[in-house]
């Protein structure tokens, strides 16, 4: 992921086929992730999965994500268990080695997750405000330094697909690996939040 290192920004954009705009069901995700410049970086697609666990459990479903470059080489991985409330995702290198682990937290009016690198040691928090459902803050220290945005598809699209765009502003000092971690927040965020249920 060291093309992550020179990038301080990243739209991510859900792709969805017709088939399933039609008829409204639930197929694997995938996504497109590019530069803030629009240039395609990495390719992201849901693996596995038996088609009854997408209809019944929807959102909630266990899935494994693999996030390749454009070349088709793999880059990352991300495994999400079942869970009904504390969701986790687990953030994987190319070899297979934990990145880090993105946790949602307990709390009643906020969208809380713990951001943590591959020794478990929190390295930031993502705070969801109640009054702006489309936007995670990424906190260090009580202070914000970057953000995670779902951004307006357009009213039509909004309308009749799930399909949702992401915007993420990194942290000004995070290294390739908080990146990587921060990006597979971006996924969990997505099925937890905004997977059509």
């Amino acid at each position: 992921m060291e093309r992550l290192e020179s990038l301080n920004a990243l739209a991510i954009q859900q792709k969805k086929e017709w088939g399933e705009i039609i008829t409204n069901f639930e197929t694997k995700n995938r996504y497109v992730v590019m530069s803030s410049s629009g240039e395609e970086l990495f390719l992201a697609a849901e693996e596995g999965g038996f088609f009854l666990l997408r209809w019944f459990l929807k959102a909630l479903r266990p899935f494994r994500m693999r996030i390749l470059d454009m070349q088709g080489e793999s880059v990352l991985s991300l495994y999400r268990p079942f869970r009904f409330y504390f969701h986790v995702a687990e953030i994987f290198d190319n070899q297979g080695k934990l990145v880090g682990t993105v946790k949602r937290q307990f709390s009643i009016l906020r969208r809380i997750y713990s951001v943590k690198d591959s020794s478990g040691q929190e390295i930031y928090q993502l705070f969801g405000p109640l009054l702006h459902p489309w936007t995670f803050n990424i906190y260090r220290d009580e202070r914000e330094i970057g953000h995670i945005t779902k951004k307006w598809s357009g009213l039509l699209k909004e309308t009749f697909t799930d399909s949702d765009n992401f915007g993420i502003t990194f942290p000004p000092d995070a290294d390739p690996n908080q990146k990587s971690v921060l990006l597979g927040a971006v996924f969990l965020i997505d099925f937890v939040h905004f997977e059509n249920s």
